[in-house]
Order: structure tokens, then C-alpha cells, then sequence
């Protein structure tokens, strides 16, 4: 597990509007010119790369919208995981449990958590549901699954991808990072899920609203 910890640190990035550029759009089209990409705004620019606006269903079976109900204008930390998976996966939702504690009422309010699922065809709603509730998880945290193809693509688009084709084939050896980020404020980062749960409160803070900055 500590091999896995240290190649998991290694795989940090920020969301990047530089990224996009040359890239193409979430329909998948043809790349667009870089001169296009200059005229976007960088905050459209990553909505455009990372976060097509898919149709997903939470544990609840509650129909959302990545982009929209998700994401836009909200803080929040994203991890993917799987509920049969015996290593890494419940060791990081544990700690997230912590993490969750620790915020308190902010969660569901300030700061939300969003778990993808990266086995969509076992991990129904209602299966993510039993999960969610075995780890003690309250408001403000969704667990979510959607088609195979999209939550793939999914995955490949937000960087839970190891540099290792092989590796990356073997679904028992995934990413355990987590990613959080402040979407209006274009602020991005991410860490190993396993991190110190007080560390990770740390670093939602960083990318959090100033006090009385949060938009309506």
C-alpha cells in the first residue's frame, strides 16, 4: 500500500485553461484552433475540458447534472472509487468520513463531496446507497454512477489515470487521490485520499470563499 501511496502523490495536477487549449470540446469534436480557445473565457475553457455536463444519478437515484448541480459555483472534493474494492477504496472513504466530521454543518452547505463510481455496471444507485451508509456518510455527499463509457470518460478527463497503460488497465490499482476545488474561483488541487484528515481541511481552506465573498 505504500508503493501505491507514493505513485499516487506523484500524479498531482492543477485544472489548467492552458490544458485546453488545442483540445476538443466535450462533444468530442475535432480540436479546436488555439486562437478560438483565446477568446474563452479560462473559467468556460475548463468547463469545456473537464466537466461536460453528463447525466449522472446520485445514491438517492436523484437525476443531476454534472456541470450545473454539481459543480458550478461550489467547493467541493472529488474521488473515485468502486464498493467491491478491498484495498484502497474504504480505507479513503473512511478518511473522508473524517474529513466530513470535521467540517461539521458546513458540508451540504459550504463544501460538498462527490465519490464516482468506477464500477457503474455493480454499483447501482442503491448499492452506493448501502456503501454511503456502511461509512457513516450524512448531507453533502453524493455517491455517483452514470453509463460505463461516461464515467470513464469521466475519469480520463479529470486525471484519475495512471501513466502506466498496464496499470491503469487494473482497476484494483486506481488513482486514491482526491481532487477539490473552488469552481468559480478557478482554484484547483488535489492530494493522496489517505493524506491526514486535518490536512485536507487545511487545503479546502485554502481554495474556500473569503468570508462574505460566497456568491448567491
Amino acid at each position: 500500500m505504500a508503493k501505491t501511496t507514493r505513485r499516487n502523490s506523484l500524479a498531482l495536477f492543477a485544472l489548467s485553461p492552458l490544458a485546453a487549449w488545442g483540445l476538443g470540446d466535450e462533444s468530442g469534436k475535432a480540436p479546436a484552433p488555439r486562437q478560438h480557445w483565446m477568446q474563452i473565457s479560462p473559467r468556460e475553457q475548463i468547463r469545456r475540458r473537464y466537466f461536460p455536463d453528463i447525466l449522472l444519478l446520485t445514491q438517492d437515484r436523484r437525476e443531476v447534472r454534472l456541470y450545473q448541480d454539481l459543480v458550478k459555483d461550489k467547493v467541493m472534493l472529488i474521488n473515485f472509487m468502486y464498493t467491491s474494492c478491498d484495498r484502497v477504496c474504504p480505507r479513503v472513504t473512511q478518511n473522508l468520513a473524517k474529513v466530513q466530521r470535521l467540517l461539521g454543518p458546513r458540508m451540504g452547505n459550504d463544501i460538498f463531496f462527490y465519490s464516482f463510481t468506477l464500477d457503474p455496471t455493480h454499483d447501482t444507485p442503491e448499492v452506493l446507497k448501502d456503501y454511503a451508509k456502511a461509512h457513516g456518510v450524512g448531507p453533502g455527499w453524493s455517491f455517483l454512477t452514470g453509463p460505463a463509457g461516461q464515467m470513464e470518460m469521466l475519469r480520463k478527463r479529470l486525471g484519475f489515470t495512471d501513466p502506466d497503460p498496464e496499470l491503469d488497465k487494473d482497476r484494483e490499482s486506481h488513482i486514491g487521490n482526491v481532487r477539490y476545488g473552488n469552481e468559480a474561483r478557478l482554484l484547483w488541487g488535489a492530494c493522496p485520499g489517505m493524506s491526514r484528515a486535518e490536512f485536507i481541511v487545511e487545503s479546502l481552506s485554502w481554495i474556500d470563499w473569503p468570508k462574505g465573498q460566497k456568491p448567491a
